[in-house]
């Protein structure tokens, strides 16, 4: 089991529930405002992307939604990937293998399937701070739909997404070199 660099102390887990961009129900909708690349962050996004035809460069999974194993049609959809590598992620943390594998799958040319043992949620917070200008991390909004974050240098909620994670238990320094910020 890799080391957990960040863990999630209670008192943040309520800032969590505001999105980091707006909200779609509609996943063509969504690809149109997209900016490239995108990262997916879920099961149900990845499923949602790849059903519209759209494999994205980089995403995260972890065989689960709304805490209950995914179906098995979904998990068949999620394929069609380049690489895929498997790492470790307990809830509410982040590893420096989650860590590792997020940097190196944005650097990478080819689409990556991180497949996480454990829980890949936090690994939106990361995600948006490490993309390049111009990409979209795509994570789900339980029983809300999917969210369009924007990860341009510009963007307010990069700020936000920092402040979290500097919030957080353990070595905030060292979780932010393992994915180059």
């Amino acid at each position: 089991m890799s080391a957990v660099v960040l863990e999630l102390p209670s008192d943040l887990r309520h800032e969590l529930k505001e999105p980091l961009g707006e909200i779609y129900t509609d996943t063509a909708a969504l690809l149109a405002d997209a900016g490239d690349p995108i990262i997916a962050v879920g099961d149900m996004v990845t499923y949602h992307l790849i059903e519209a035809g759209r494999v994205p460069d980089l995403a995260l999974v972890d065989e689960r939604t709304k805490r209950s194993a995914v179906d098995a049609d979904v998990a068949a959809t999620i394929n069609g990937f380049d690489r895929t590598r498997a790492v470790a992620n307990p809830a509410a943390t982040l590893t420096a293998e989650l860590l590792a594998a997020l940097r190196e799958g944005i650097d990478n040319d080819e689409t990556t399937l991180l497949d996480v043992e454990g829980e890949e949620d936090l690994a939106t917070l990361p995600a948006v701070l490490a993309a390049p200008a111009g990409a979209s991390v795509v994570y789900g909004q339980p029983d809300e739909g999917m969210v369009l974050a924007d990860c341009g240098e510009a963007a307010r909620d990069r700020d936000r997404v920092r402040s979290l994670l500097e919030r957080m238990d353990g070595d905030t320094e060292r979780a932010f070199d393992l994915v180059s910020v």
